[in-house]
């Protein structure tokens, strides 16, 4: 008994990640908290009353159901002026799910995945462009270039910003003009550090509007003692969108390779290069 204890202590969960489950799970059984999870994941990004409206509640009483939620880690709260924007952070029941289901499951879920993705690209009219690449790096630092604010400032004339980069967080595509301004925002969809990110994109003011939301997949994958870099953009609006990010990302891509190995970007952003 004290051996299998004693593995416990060193390979299991321990009191710490306990007392962070029992939270989880107290915040679930509640059938309010439970609507309001499900608002959340029909529509991230909500204010106490976007909330309230279709909770037969007080203000008050669907605030202290959302502390509990936050408390247990699974939502998340981000100011925009005199707002409150709540999101859903699904981190916590990926832990769960990782605990006790992904052991047996994991390869019958990754199949499935795949079959709705393929049956959904089948069904959809919406364009998508792929672009692959091949680094010669490490897939940590590919990760770290995609990811950190101040090295795709390097290449991208933009930072990529976002709090965790865990799924569930919001991001921005911010310029580095000085003027903070977000051309692109979105959600991370699935993070896994460092060979997978999923990200939506959308202009700042469609943001609420999930329907015009396009999807980019970054997918790094060690290739002998190189990295192959794919970049999948899908949900495009139409054809003119494909062919700017037609344009955008190959160069983007360059500029990103060429800072990896050599240590600088190219000598002048290809963007900005007029075509002969």
């Amino acid at each position: 008994m004290r051996s299998d204890e004693g593995t416990e202590a060193v390979n299991g969960p321990g009191p710490a990640r306990d007392a962070e489950t029992d939270q989880v799970f107290k915040a679930l059984a509640d059938g309010t908290r439970r609507r309001l999870l499900d608002r959340l994941h029909e529509h991230s990004g909500q204010t106490l009353g976007e909330l309230c409206e279709h909770i037969d509640m007080t203000r008050q009483s669907v605030t202290q159901h959302l502390s509990v939620l936050e408390a247990a880690n699974l939502v998340s709260t981000v100011r925009r002026g005199r707002e409150k924007l709540h999101y859903l952070n699904p981190v916590p029941l990926h832990e769960i799910q990782e605990r006790w289901i992904d052991k047996f499951e994991r390869p019958r879920l990754r199949a499935l995945s795949a079959l709705k993705r393929r049956a959904e690209e089948d069904m959809t009219d919406k364009p998508t462009f792929v672009y692959v690449t091949y680094i010669a790096s490490t897939p940590e630092r590919v990760w770290e270039a995609l990811t950190d604010a101040d090295l795709t400032a390097l290449y991208w004339a933009h930072g990529n910003v976002s709090e965790d980069w865990r799924p569930g967080s919001r991001w921005e595509h911010r310029r580095t003009d000085g003027t903070g301004v977000a051309d692109v925002v979105g959600t991370v969809v699935e993070s896994e550090p460092p060979t997978r990110l999923v990200t939506t994109w959308a202009s700042p003011e469609e943001e609420g509007q999930e329907d015009k939301h396009s999807r980019v997949t970054y997918d790094i994958r060690p290739h002998g003692d190189i990295v192959r870099l794919t970049v999948t953009h899908e949900d495009l609006a139409d054809e003119t969108a494909l062919q700017q990010i037609s344009l955008g990302w190959p160069a983007v891509l360059a500029n990103l390779k060429s800072l990896l190995e050599t240590g600088k970007p190219l000598p002048q952003e290809p963007w900005l290069v007029p075509e002969h």
